[in-house]
């Protein structure tokens, strides 16, 4: 692989930052990274995820709905609720992971109609291909 002097000197303060002992392992991470981004772009493809949201628990039912969901036998036959975490941050928020394993169509579905339940503050979704 063949750089020009400038560039090659940003990737090297880059890597360096990041804790990177070589150039080769940096290389290969963001290839690693690229193909996934490629793989993710399969709405078949196997894929494994954590939904971070941070809600308000005093909100009507959405504890109530979250649990359901967790425990759902209806979620895509290729989805499954791997885990989950609950960790309370003060008297009124919530922050859940819950973490998801199949196809990565069917994880989006879910983690979308997850992040758009009434009274979730802020989420997001984290997704990698397997």
């Amino acid at each position: 692989v063949s750089l020009d002097k400038k560039l090659l000197s940003k990737f090297d303060e880059l890597i360096d930052k990041q804790g990177y002992q070589s150039r080769s392992e940096a290389l290969r991470d963001l290839v690693r990274r690229q193909l996934s981004e490629e793989q993710l772009s399969n709405p078949k493809a196997k894929g494994v995820a954590a939904v971070f949201l941070v809600y308000d628990h005093h909100s009507t039912k959405l504890t109530d709905k979250l649990i359901s969901l967790q425990h759902s036998h209806n979620l895509a036959s290729s989805l499954q609720v791997i885990s989950s975490l609950h960790v309370h941050l003060d008297e009124h928020d919530c922050l859940e992971v819950i973490v998801l394993r199949g196809q990565v169509g069917e994880i989006n579905k879910v983690a979308e109609s997850i992040l758009s339940m009434k009274g979730v503050k802020l989420g997001r979704l984290n997704i990698v291909a397997t």
